[in-house]
């Protein structure tokens, strides 16, 4: 594997162009109009613009990316994740112009990209599932004698979904048949697709990953878990691993469910299997991605491996360097998605021009990084513009080493989530490991944050006023 293209943008782009060079690969990055003067197209070797900007005339466009990677003999295609990570028409494409795909293998990634059929697909392996209904229905009458037998509170979910949408909590009966119109609407808007399931919503449920990766020689690996409950609108913001409430005991069992999970779909390559564990340290399936994490960083530095690296092996037919006995969890760490959302106007995208922009630096801190000073942040795309990535000995100093990085990574021009890291890493709830995924609903507030920053401002104009007394008490000192 000589040459690799790499069908993403951003952070990302660059990650994976770090790793592929390390190991003396050739890399080719695409680019949109908009992005031709991004960071990830200066670094990569060779870069083709693949369109306008909206991704859809761009980053989605599989056939013309192909058509680009044959034009210059490419070897391989990595695609990073989000856009066409996870579309099996795509894998199968690559494969067909002769060109490795870095991923699973299209039908690992056709049966896991719908929920019904990742159930279906692990009904066979004993792994604990939510109580519910494993099929899709539309029929409110048979939807509510459901409810009734499992009992309320329930969710009604799309089975072709992701990031939250189509997604409907239900109290009581009287709301089913709103709720799940809306579902509906919701699912078919954004996936084409109105199929909802339902399922047993689980009152206070931690929200817990496993890392897999196999190769295709017949093994399987876990990696540990990553704990990502931290989240608005259904979308993770803070990641960290080890997740502060597992057992060893506990850790084993949803490793060993994972391995099962990736067993089932013949996975090849590195991929995650997401469970919710119950205030019972009971875990439930939930879904596989298909793809690496955007929080895939936390498990490297962990694990001390590089999961880049491991899946381009994987794509040559190597087999896996590493045994699950050579795996051992060392340190703790801690991970912020530094998007350009307003957290005092809830998390709405912020985009505008980077008038500042500098990097915290030092010993276990890590960003994985998309942007540069100077640059606008386009409306097009998702809104992150780096992974903020820390690491300790232990969980409380990866939490204060966060704190410090936050505190030293300068964003002037847009708004950001890093407040809000600092707000969940100084957060009582947060420090003692006891929370779930309602942490934002429960305990954030846009008035709480606008009060800490406001208290931090009043003490940082103490201390310069402070500084200022003395210094001009050293100015009076007489010379003679």
């Amino acid at each position: 594997m000589k040459k690799v293209l790499v069908a993403n943008r951003g952070e990302i782009a660059i990650r994976v162009m770090t790793t592929a060079r390390k190991m003396g690969i050739k890399t080719v990055a695409i680019y949109s109009t908009i992005d031709r003067n991004a960071p990830h197209v200066k670094f990569a070797d060779e870069a083709v613009c693949i369109g306008e900007a909206p991704s859809n005339q761009s980053y989605l466009l599989g056939s013309k990316i192909i058509e680009v990677a044959k034009q210059l003999n490419v070897d391989a295609i990595h695609p990073g994740y989000g856009f066409l990570s996870e579309n099996a028409d795509f894998a199968e494409e690559v494969e067909k112009n002769n060109i490795t795909f870095i991923g699973p293998k299209p039908k690992a990634i056709e049966v896991m990209g719908s929920k019904l059929a990742a159930k279906d697909a692990v009904k066979a392996y004993d792994i604990p599932m939510v109580p519910g209904i494993d099929e899709a229905i539309t029929d409110v009458n048979k939807a509510k004698s459901i409810a009734n037998e499992i009992g309320f509170p329930i969710l009604i979910k799309a089975s072709a979904g992701g990031g939250g949408k189509g997604m409907r909590v239900v109290e009581e009966e009287k709301d089913l048949e709103s709720q799940m119109n809306r579902a509906i609407s919701e699912a078919t808007s954004a996936f084409g697709d109105g199929s909802v399931f339902i399922e047993k919503y689980v009152a206070s449920p931690r929200h817990i990953e496993i890392q897999v990766i196999a190769d295709s020689h017949g093994n399987v690996l876990h990696l540990f878990e990553r704990e990502c409950s931290v989240q608005r609108r259904h979308q993770k913001v803070v990641e960290e691993a080890p997740s502060a409430v597992l057992s060893s005991e506990l850790r084993s069992k949803m490793g060993e469910a994972a391995v099962k999970v990736a067993k089932a779909c013949d996975y090849l390559g590195a991929g995650t299997v997401e469970f919710l564990l119950d205030e019972n340290h009971n875990f439930y399936f939930l879904e596989m991605n298909t793809r690496l994490q955007v929080e895939h960083p936390v498990t490297e530095l962990i694990t001390g491996t590089d999961l880049v690296e491991l899946q381009i092996k994987i794509a040559r037919g190597e087999q896996l360097p590493i045994q699950q006995e050579d795996l051992n969890i060392t340190g703790h760490a801690l991970e912020l998605r530094v998007y350009a959302e307003d957290p005092l106007n809830d998390f709405l995208p912020s985009v505008g021009h980077l008038d500042k922009y500098t990097l915290p630096v030092g010993k276990g801190i890590r960003v994985d990084n998309g942007f540069e000073e100077g640059m606008d942040i386009p409306i097009y795309y998702d809104p992150m513009l780096s992974k903020l990535i820390t690491y300790g000995k232990t969980r409380e100093e990866a939490i204060q080493l966060m704190i410090k990085a936050i505190d030293n990574y300068v964003v002037e021009g847009v708004q950001t989530t890093l407040p809000f890291g600092k707000f969940v890493c100084e957060h009582e709830a947060f420090r003692s490991g006891n929370f779930d995924t309602h942490f934002v609903k429960k305990y954030y507030t846009p008035d709480l944050l606008q009060s800490v920053n406001e208290e931090e401002a009043k003490i940082a104009a103490l201390i310069a006023m402070k500084q200022y007394i003395e210094d001009q008490k050293t100015l009076r000192i007489p010379t003679h």
